[in-house]
């Protein structure tokens, strides 16, 4: 059985929407049709010409990267370049690109959650705040034998979520009228009669880049043809993304005890690392791949250290003056460590909806070796 690429895209977009990537970036589909007929997907950190010659011999339809395969706009392509000559082969090859960068760096349950959780972090929020989520309210008006079925419609397109809790609504029993004129087709009564039905006013609250899905959810879990419904902008705070994950150890540890543990969690057999190995840490922030754009947030949330990677010698030098521990665990395994999990997830998701897709992680190499 096959799914299109366009299935796989929502998917995705249901753990990263695009909007939560940084201005800068190029996510979202980078080459090919998203009507694309899909039976094996290649999962990958980048797209390198190893992966690629992975992607050829398992034959998969679709490449799924965290890395973009563009970073800027293309004017030309040179088939002598090593993107060139990628984009030949996978036009050849009839191959659909996919990338998931900042998105999946900001998102809840993306690779810095992940990387906050693997070092058993607490209280876990936001290290950079980036984003906050504009709130609507949805009212609908429904017949008191398809209330619960409204309901959880909306439940399960993300309405009604509030922190641990779900399916969070409101409802109140009235008397609604309607009068079916000619060309109708009503659920209930005549044409030409005015009814007057039992119904419940229920009403719930949505993220504005859920609040698309909410609505067609509850469209078509609603019976009537006509649907009446409101929507209202809320002044309520929602919830806020950002870059990078900032928490607390449950038990303080030292620089050196701290950096054995994640030596240990990303598998990398050193680390850089800068401070006092016998230095207490007990807040930490993490921000898998290059981070130290994060610093100042770093110091104004008064974090002892921030785990991350590719940091420069000046950089290290200013945070070290003002009293923050370092470790560079590398680009590549600081965020090489989620790919394992954006597999699981999406095999859960295509199970869950009865298609059946292999989905391949790449075997993928950091580019920097210890001698």
């Amino acid at each position: 059985m096959s799914v299109r690429a366009e299935t796989i895209i929502r998917i995705i977009e249901g753990l990263a929407p695009k909007n939560l990537a940084m201005n800068w970036d190029n996510v979202g589909l980078q080459l090919g049709n998203p009507a694309q007929e899909v039976k094996r997907i290649l999962i990958t950190l980048d797209l390198t010409e190893s992966v690629l010659n992975q992607a050829e011999e398992l034959g998969v339809e679709m490449i799924i990267t965290h890395h973009p395969l563009f970073w800027e706009k293309i004017n030309r392509l040179n088939y002598n370049t090593f993107i060139g000559k990628a984009v030949s082969r996978l036009i050849k090859s009839d191959i659909v690109v996919y990338s998931a960068h900042t998105n999946l760096d900001i998102a809840a349950g993306g690779i810095n959650d992940y990387l906050a959780k693997t070092l058993n972090l607490e209280g876990i929020e936001p290290l950079e705040i980036t984003a906050e989520d504009s709130l609507f309210k949805i009212v609908v008006f429904v017949p008191k034998d398809y209330l619960e079925q409204v309901r959880e419609a909306l439940a399960a397109a993300g309405a009604g979520w509030l922190g641990n809790y779900s399916h969070c609504s409101f409802q109140a029993q009235g008397i609604g009228t309607f009068k079916p004129l000619a060309g109708a087709n009503p659920f209930l009564g005549e044409v030409g009669q005015l009814e007057y039905v039992e119904e419940y006013r229920l009403e719930t609250i949505v993220p504005q880049n859920l609040l698309n899905r909410a609505v067609k959810a509850m469209l078509k879990a609603h019976p009537y043809e006509e649907v009446a419904y409101d929507i209202y902008p809320l002044k309520n705070e929602g919830v806020k993304h950002g870059l990078g994950r900032i928490g607390y150890l449950s038990v303080p540890l030292t620089l050196q005890e701290l950096s054995q543990q994640v030596k240990s969690v990303l598998g990398v057999p050193v680390l850089r690392v800068c401070g006092d190995l016998d230095k207490l840490v007990k807040k930490v922030a993490v921000c898998g791949g290059s981070g130290m754009g994060t610093i100042k947030d770093v110091l104004l949330k008064g974090a002892d250290l921030l785990l991350t990677g590719d940091i420069k010698y000046h950089d290290a030098q200013d945070a070290l003056a003002q009293g923050i521990a370092l470790i560079d665990a590398g680009h590549f395994p600081t965020e090489n460590i989620f790919i394992p999990v954006l597999v699981e997830y999406l095999n859960q998701k295509l199970s869950e909806e009865g298609k059946r897709v292999e989905v391949f992680q790449a075997k993928l190499a950091d580019p920097f070796i210890y001698v």
